[in-house]
């Protein structure tokens, strides 16, 4: 009784959102952070073993203008957060954030003033990377997870506000050692 029955067969229907967060998906520009021995694996993921140009990822962009994903690997120290977030600030909207790697995430083994516990204080962070260091599969996965995001991403005027709202919260977010005290029984310390 609808428009499917009326079109010849091999049409297909979807919308206008669907439509546009395929093509999103398809063509991210990622504009690479490595910091540490993170970096040396996410470099990987460029090579022929593992083809990023698979996932629309083969121009890497020069300049953050150029760049809607930034993959964060390897710890962020305290002088770093300024020009990570500034770089981040200069990317075009829309834009996503990996963070790859146990240092990025959450310090790693570096607990301590010098580096910021989770980038997640910094930039609102998309797809967490585990491992140290990780695999370029396990990024090439991530990027996957990303593209699933992009996919089901709303259009429009409620966007803006999603977008300010989920940044707002991942920012006020405890650090894990914060919120998990220090006999490990949870609460406060």
């Amino acid at each position: 009784m609808g428009i499917e029955e009326k079109l010849p067969s091999g049409v297909a229907l979807t919308t206008v959102e669907k439509l546009a967060g395929w093509a999103r998906a398809r063509s991210v520009w990622p504009a690479t952070f490595g910091l540490a021995c993170c970096a040396i694996e996410m470099m990987q993921m460029a090579g022929t073993r593992h083809d990023q140009a698979r996932f629309g990822m083969e121009k890497t962009g020069s300049t953050p203008r150029e760049a809607d994903l930034m993959i964060v690997a390897g710890r962020v120290s305290q002088k770093m957060a300024p020009v990570l977030r500034q770089i981040y600030d200069q990317m075009p909207d829309p834009k996503w954030v990996i963070s790859m790697g146990v240092c990025a995430s959450s310090g790693g083994m570096f607990n301590n003033y010098a580096i910021v516990q989770g980038v997640d204080h910094v930039v609102p962070v998309d797809v967490y990377v585990p491992g140290c260091p990780p695999r370029p599969e396990m990024l090439m996965d991530a990027v996957l997870k990303l593209h699933d995001k992009i996919l089901n991403m709303k259009l429009g005027p409620n966007r803006d506000r999603e977008i300010t709202e989920l940044e707002e919260a991942r920012l006020s977010l405890l650090p894990l050692h914060v919120t998990s005290g220090a006999n490990g029984a949870g609460g406060e310390p």
